[in-house]
């Protein structure tokens, strides 16, 4: 890497680790305004409720919410506004081949800075059954425990 390229996580989609199954991930750009740019540096950002969609062969992520900046008056966007992820053509198309299949859909999982640049980690994700949850609280549980008696064994 570069010098000044590091990486610093400005949101986390834990909501997504929890309901969908993460078969791949990808980098994309994102299109923003300046007011926006600096309304992420300090960390006003939320992609809980936030999903992808191809509009016209186009990437577009819905549903990110980006505070206004403070200090923006007039310059300031729509919190809610739809913005374009910046992909190659053919990763599109790659993306939109595997979406027709059933029960794949496409959403955001970190946005964070690389270097200067705003990056949003995308990932190709398959629906958890309810069982597949329960399963992933239980395994989560587990490991807490485990844990927790390594730890008081370490002490004693």
């Amino acid at each position: 890497m570069a010098k000044g390229e590091g990486i610093k996580l400005i949101a986390n989609n834990k909501k997504a680790y929890h309901d969908y199954f993460i078969l791949d991930t990808l980098e994309a750009g994102i299109s923003l305004h300046g007011t926006e740019v600096k309304s992420l540096r300090m960390g006003k950002c939320s992609i809980k409720e936030a999903f992808v969609r191809i509009d016209n062969g186009e990437m577009f992520i819905y549903g990110m919410h980006i505070s206004p900046y403070e200090k923006g008056n007039i310059f300031n966007k729509d919190p809610l506004r739809d913005r374009k992820l910046l992909l190659h053509k053919s990763e599109i198309m790659k993306l939109l081949g595997k979406m027709k299949e059933k029960g794949i859909a496409v959403v955001p999982l970190k946005v964070y800075f690389k270097g200067s640049l705003v990056k949003v980690e995308i990932g190709l994700a398959k629906g958890k059954k309810l069982y597949d949850k329960r399963e992933d609280i239980a395994k989560k549980d587990q490991k807490r425990e485990a844990e927790r008696e390594f730890k008081v064994r370490n002490f004693s």
